[in-house]
């Protein structure tokens, strides 16, 4: 059996430089980094507390054991394990984090401090000793003040194991150990670099279209104060505005407030024009797609580019960004605007492949749904596109041409999660097609008489949720695969993972939506964020966690050979050796063919490309 390693790191942090103001990556490469101790526990006997310079914490550690053989545990491991690779070059067999583990056994959207989890599992208190050690150096400590921080570092580790253990006996997943590892891996073993030159140019060009941008804005403050203008300028750069309902007034207003969640969103989005134009609403500095640029020459600066990716960052389990680094969201489309791909190159000698599970969405609902003529098509490598388009105009196959094959893509991918006629006019109108609202309403009607299956499995979702409520146990979809457990809290995944929808609860129906399920609908909440539920909304949660978890048992297999450097969305990307190309590519095919047993006759395909620079992979 490996053994397990819990390790604490306590550093030296001060009113600027801390976790508050800079990355992990940051924090962990600056020049004033400092480790004032840490405390480190063999599986479960007595953790020990070591202090001393950089050299002698280094030595130690190299000499405590056989790093490659055993399993390192941390709270936020990516702090700790980062510090392990990035400073002192250890890198252990296997990485743990109860961070991770919590947020996919708890739910992403509970507290996950280690402080929060000792008083959910009835563990002693975590102490406060950090909070004394700011702004102090390793040589500011007295013999009396140090030993009191290392009860403190070996309190948390021995915290940290007790919780690791009890996630453990509820039965923590072995394949989402595996994935956590992945993911920590990511960032503690970096592979791939940065080119600055790119980023340089890539700069300044993002600050000459903001300032011809924040310039035309300027120049018409009314625009930026008047709701209806500003929603207009959304809307020419294809982002349907956002809304909420007042609490003054009880009536739908647009959401434009700082507070505001969808603001905050849009901020993010991957079209720096769209990142202008709140920067010019909320009278920020610097755009998202500016000062991700300046963190991205600041990281080329000092190695390699660590991945930092958090781990079930929703309850579909799906990865997001961290460390103020969200690579699910790099601008890719428009070549202008492909600046940071680009800049993300593999070493001499090694490619990217990046391969994408095709349409894994829309393969995993007509499954689950049993639409086997849907299913039918994928399998036989059929355009189902066309095929729906054929319908939706009345053609034959032969005769649809690339607007219409368009058209019949929105509604496969679009239409399966209950969409209305107003959404997907408004989603069409977002990929610059102009239709009316008569059209949007015909094309989504003949989309669920053809499926009649996936229609149904929103009415049995919509069952589902009610059973939720209630508390009552029920299957869902397929035989063997989504359960309620009257027992057990959450939707159960077959993965043996649970999803949360917290504090879920019946609600009046909008009379305007046009779910077709009557006047209730239900709500849930996401920390303080309170969210609809309907059962084509389930049914989108569902297919996003299975395609998820059938993705990650395909990294896991990848990773069995070659590196993964990081996942986006539905694909891998890995870096091989140039002269292994052919034969990595093929096993990675193959890799992303797998389907694990509970999916028995779901088609899934993929589609990789290749190139030294993840901006340029190509067929």
């Amino acid at each position: 059996m490996t053994d397990i390693i819990t390790l604490d790191y306590e550093t030296y942090y001060d009113q600027e430089y801390s976790l508050r103001k800079l990355t992990t990556e940051e924090y962990i490469r600056d020049e004033r980094f400092e480790v004032i101790g840490l405390s480190v526990q063999k599986n479960n006997g007595e953790p020990e507390w070591f202090t001393g310079t950089h050299e002698q914490v280094g030595n130690w550690l190299h000499d405590y054991c056989n790093w490659g053989q055993v399993a390192q545990l941390a709270h936020n491991n990516m702090f700790d394990a980062g510090i392990s690779a990035l400073r002192f070059g250890i890198h252990p067999k296997v990485l743990m984090c109860t961070l991770s583990m919590s947020r996919g056994h708890l739910g992403p959207y509970q507290q996950h401090s280690l402080a929060a989890l000792a008083k959910r599992y009835k563990l002693p208190e975590k102490g406060t000793a950090v909070l004394d050690a700011k702004g102090k150096r390793r040589a500011d400590f007295s013999t009396r003040a140090m030993n009191k921080y290392a009860s403190y570092g070996k309190h948390d580790s021995w915290l940290c194991r007790q919780i690791f253990d009890i996630m453990i006996q509820e039965n923590f997943p072995r394949d989402e150990l595996k994935l956590v590892d992945l993911t920590l891996k990511m960032f503690t073993r970096p592979i791939l670099e940065l080119d600055a030159d790119i980023l340089e140019g890539h700069l300044i060009k993002v600050k000459r279209r903001k300032a011809k941008m924040m310039e035309a804005a300027a120049a018409d403050a009314t625009t930026l104060r008047s709701g209806a203008k500003f929603a207009e300028l959304l809307e020419m750069v294809g982002v349907t505005p956002p809304k909420k309902i007042s609490p003054k007034t009880g009536k739908e207003t647009y959401a434009f407030a700082k507070t505001d969640a969808a603001m905050r969103e849009l901020a993010e989005h991957p079209d720096p024009r769209v990142q202008i134009l709140i920067a010019a609403k909320l009278g920020a500095s610097s755009t998202l797609e500016e000062s991700r640029t300046e963190r991205f020459i600041g990281i080329s600066k000092r190695g390699n580019m660590p991945v930092p990716l958090k781990y079930y960052a929703a309850h579909t389990g799906r990865w997001g960004g961290d460390d103020k680094t969200n690579f699910q969201n790099l601008p890719s489309r428009d070549a202008a605007k492909r600046g940071l791909k680009e800049s993300i190159i593999a070493p001499e000698g090694h490619v990217i492949i990046d391969c994408d599970s095709s349409q894994i969405e829309a393969r995993v609902l007509a499954w689950l749904a049993g639409q086997e003529d849907l299913l039918a098509g994928f399998r036989n490598k059929e355009d189902v596109y066309v095929d729906m388009a054929a319908t939706i105009f009345g053609v034959e196959p032969s005769e649809v041409d690339g607007a219409q094959r368009g058209t019949g893509k929105a509604a496969i991918l679009g239409c399966g999660y209950n969409m209305g006629g107003e959404r997907y006019q408004s989603q069409q109108a977002e990929a610059g097609v102009e239709i009316s609202l008569e059209e949007a309403t015909r094309i989504v009607q003949v989309y669920r008489k053809r499926n009649s299956n996936i229609t149904g499995l929103w009415k049995a979702a919509q069952f589902t949720v009610r059973q939720l409520t209630k508390g009552k146990s029920v299957d869902f979809g397929r035989e063997g695969v989504l359960h309620v457990d009257a027992n057990l809290p959450g939707l159960w995944l077959p993965n043996g993972m649970p999803m949360f929808f917290d504090r879920l609860h019946e609600a009046d129906r909008d009379p305007e939506d046009d779910k077709g399920f009557g006047d209730t609908e239900f709500i849930y909440y996401q920390r303080a964020e309170p969210v609809r539920l309907y059962g084509g909304k389930l049914v989108e949660n569902v297919c996003q966690a299975l395609a998820r978890i059938i993705v990650g048992g395909q990294m896991l297999r990848i990773a069995r050979r070659y590196n993964v450097a990081m996942t986006v969305h539905d694909s891998s990307i890995s870096v091989v050796p140039e002269d292994a190309l052919d034969e990595a590519r093929a096993y990675i095919e193959e890799c992303m063919h797998w389907t694990p047993k509970w999916a028995e006759g779901l088609p899934i395909t993929c589609e990789s490309k290749v190139g030294r620079s993840y901006g340029t992979v190509k067929e």
